[in-house]
């Protein structure tokens, strides 16, 4: 064999920290899991081991890889496990008894017994025995034996024991003193091995038992397992006439090889027009195999060659041509790969027509290609040059100077492609567009917010603003700039506040092409009964409140569902007036009338003017609160008490005040004789800011009798007696009631002074 099989473990990872194995073939768990492997009679799975052989006499056991081991192309393997030897033992003579690991082209499909461990007759391949029964002596031992060849088990001289192939084989010193292979508990073992570098058919081969090095050497395969292409790994026991049962458990094997991205590259060359070869640069290839090629070796064969390619940078061939890669594994963990193939084909070199297809965004009529995004050939190293036409492109002229940007309506360009070898090739590229992203002009509606009607609350996601079901992406903007730049994006888009204006939409497909959709947005404004209106009553009466037809729901501050409530008293009232969606609060006030108020009353001689303020007009008058008139003026009155009564506009319970036509003096004579010498209105005492003032025809005022002077005038003024001729007097004072009203009486009197 070239190189063994890689078995990935941790002793060869102690320069990767934290690495773990790919491991591909186990014999693990409890119950154990034998899924890969064929167990072969008498062997048996016994909880988390398997038992080889009982402790029987004459009894053999195995178990094996269900699928063949390439080991061409691998450097390194190992494999571990633990065993067990135990059992009471038959004694007398027989053939030996003990177990073997090993990787073998032709290995146990039936029980083979006696001393070959249960290795099958002329086994070809590599063999590890733990052998406990000493053929030669008839005695217990514990020893090693390794071969690597083909070893006959035609009789008890013929197996693994007694195989001494210099170079091929080995023998342990019998361990029984220092590691005995029998007893209860179990032994943990790790068989290594790597390619010799001295020589690399050889394996160099590590046997350590609990972590003791029992043999560390290069093993030459010999006879048939030279020429080996592929084994099975597995395990075997036997017992002849000396007995004990044979056990393993933890079996470790890992097999993975360098993984590979793709097994198969391909690529056409236009041949050198003075040589008839294409040249290319195999290493230019490694990146489609793996994806960092600076963690591997490559190595370049021409297929079915058994040599690799010496200049792989500079390979020419003049016929189309298979190349095998074989990729190494660097870190030495992996084995290698020998499936990666690079078909190169020698072809005049053709350039392929593409087509771009881009995004008419918002309906703009163009869109940025490109140019060197297109395909057009696989060839590494080419030259690319762009041109409008094909006349140009012949010419030469008017090259396009930047493809990576190109701004374009839907049409056509033209590429010439050159390659390093000087072939040129000319392809069409088609420029389109993706199908337009359909949107269209939504609206949508809200009712008002009540402290704030000329705004109302939005979902912006409920309008229907295109007909793509799945996959886009919509965002909102107060305008098409903001839309088209992404700018200011509409963050609150369930709970949108605005007035009735217009937002747009961005709607993205899954092309990544987008279009703008206008959003019309519509403030549902309060619609309020337009017969509600206010109400003054009279206090004491009641009313009828009539928010009239046409909604589609009434609920009235008093619970009431009609248009109508009726004898309803003074007070504020509302109704919720619903139309459609929309509820829209509406208050009305029933108001008590204003009471009229008597300001004050003229009273002249017997006729009273009666002067009212508040309330509404036209006011009424009346002396009983029966007959009534329209005018404020009473003539005739008789002294005394008199009461007046004054209703408004709105005929509610009249007011009323009563008051006093005094007594009339129109002369007084104050000669001392005490008959008619003064005027006397003290009896008018009682009423509150009683004021008696005389004028003169000039209207000076000559006299005021007040509560001092006891409301009474002698004809005197400043202490003397004044002359004889007609004075004009008033006499003022407020009723004793809640208004206090205002009464003012005016007179004149004639004084004669006798000298």
């Amino acid at each position: 064999m070239n190189k063994t099989l890689l078995f990935y473990f941790s002793i060869l990872l102690l320069s990767l920290s934290g690495a773990s194995f790919a491991q591909t073939y186990q014999l693990t768990g409890n119950p154990i899991n034998t899924t890969g492997w064929t167990v072969v009679p008498s062997a048996a799975t016994s909880g988390d081991f398997i038992m080889l052989t009982d402790d029987v006499g004459n009894k053999s056991g195995a178990i094996k890889l269900n699928d063949p081991i390439n080991l061409k192309y691998c450097d390194k393997w190992k494999v571990e496990f633990d065993f067990r030897i135990n059992g009471n033992g038959i004694p007398g003579f027989g053939k030996g008894d003990g177990f073997a690991f090993w990787y073998l082209a032709n290995p146990p499909v039936t029980s083979q017994q006696g001393s070959g461990l249960g290795i099958p007759q002329n086994a070809v391949g590599f063999m590890v025995g733990f052998d406990i029964y000493n053929n030669t002596t008839s005695a217990q031992m514990s020893k090693v034996h390794i071969a690597y060849g083909v070893v006959p088990n035609t009789t008890d001289t013929n197996n693994i024991e007694f195989f001494n192939t210099p170079g091929s084989s080995f023998h342990s010193a019998d361990l029984n003193t220092t590691q005995p292979f029998v007893g209860d508990t179990y032994k943990h073992v790790e068989v290594t091995s790597e390619t010799d570098p001295a020589n690399p058919t050889n394996w160099i081969i590590t046997v350590k038992m609990d972590g003791t090095i029992i043999t560390s050497q290069s093993f030459a395969p010999s006879g048939g397992a030279a020429t080996m292409t592929q084994g099975y790994f597995g395990f075997s026991a036997s017992t002849g006439g000396a007995s004990a049962r044979n056990s393993i458990k933890n079996v470790k094997i890992y097999t993975d090889k360098v993984s590979i991205l793709k097994n198969l590259a391909t690529q056409s060359f236009c041949p050198n027009p003075a040589t008839g070869y294409g040249t290319v640069n195999l290493t230019d290839f490694n990146t489609q195999f793996v994806a960092n090629p600076g963690n591997y070796t490559f190595k370049y064969y021409p297929l079915g060659s058994s040599t690799p390619i010496s200049n792989p940078a500079n390979y020419e061939f003049n016929t189309n041509t298979t190349v095998t890669v074989v990729i190494k594994d660097n870190a030495g963990i992996l084995c290698d790969n020998p499936d990666a193939k690079i078909q190169l084909d020698l072809a005049p070199f053709k350039a392929n027509d593409k087509t771009l297809t881009e995004c008419n965004n918002n309906k703009a009529g163009t869109a940025t290609f490109n140019l060197n995004s297109a395909n057009v050939t696989d060839v590494i190293g080419v030259t690319k040059k762009y041109y409008k036409t094909l006349n140009d492109l012949n010419s030469g002229t008017n090259e396009i100077l930047y493809p990576d940007t190109y701004l374009s309506a839907p049409g056509t360009v033209y590429v010439k492609v050159t390659t390093p070898l000087g072939c040129t090739g000319t392809a069409k590229i088609n420029l389109t567009f993706y199908p337009e992203t359909t949107v269209k002009e939504a609206t949508i509606e809200s009712c008002f917010i009540e402290n704030n009607v000329l705004n109302g609350v939005f979902n912006l996601t409920t309008a229907n603003i295109t007909s793509l079901a799945t996959g886009v992406i919509k965002k909102y903007y107060t305008s098409i700039t903001n839309a088209i730049n992404d700018t200011n994006e509409i963050t609150d888009i369930y709970l949108y506040t605005s007035t009735s204006k217009a937002v747009y939409a961005k709607v993205t497909d899954t092309n990544g092409c987008f279009a703008i959709a206008k959003i019309n947005l519509v403030v549902l404004p309060p619609i309020k009964s337009t017969i509600l209106k206010d109400k003054t009553i009279c206090i004491e009466n009641t009313t009828d409140l009539d928010a009239g037809p046409g909604f589609d729901e009434y609920l009235w501050s008093t619970g009431a569902k009609t248009p109508i409530i009726k004898d309803v008293n003074v007070g504020t009232y509302w109704v919720k007036l619903r139309t459609g969606n929309c509820t829209t609060t509406q208050i009305v006030n029933v108001q008590p009338s204003p009471n009229p108020v008597i300001a004050s009353i003229d009273i002249h001689n017997n006729t009273i003017v009666v002067n009212v303020v508040g309330g509404k007009t036209s006011y009424q008058y009346s002396l009983d609160g029966t007959h009534w008139q329209t005018s404020n003026t009473f003539t005739g009155l008789v002294r005394g008490e008199v009461k007046v009564f004054v209703k408004d506009f709105y005929n509610c319970s009249p007011i009323e005040v009563q008051i006093t036509v005094p007594n009339l003096i129109n002369a007084i004579t104050p000669n001392g004789d005490n008959k008619n010498d003064f005027i006397d209105y003290s009896v008018l005492a009682y009423k509150k800011n009683l004021i008696f003032t005389v004028y003169d025809r000039y209207g000076n005022k000559m006299y005021e009798a007040n509560k001092i002077r006891n409301y009474t005038w002698d004809g005197r003024a400043y202490g003397k007696k004044i002359p004889s001729a007609t004075y004009w007097y008033t006499i003022s004072w407020n009723e004793n009631n809640k208004n206090s009203t205002e009464t003012k009486y005016s007179g004149w009197v004639l004084v004669k002074n006798m000298e």
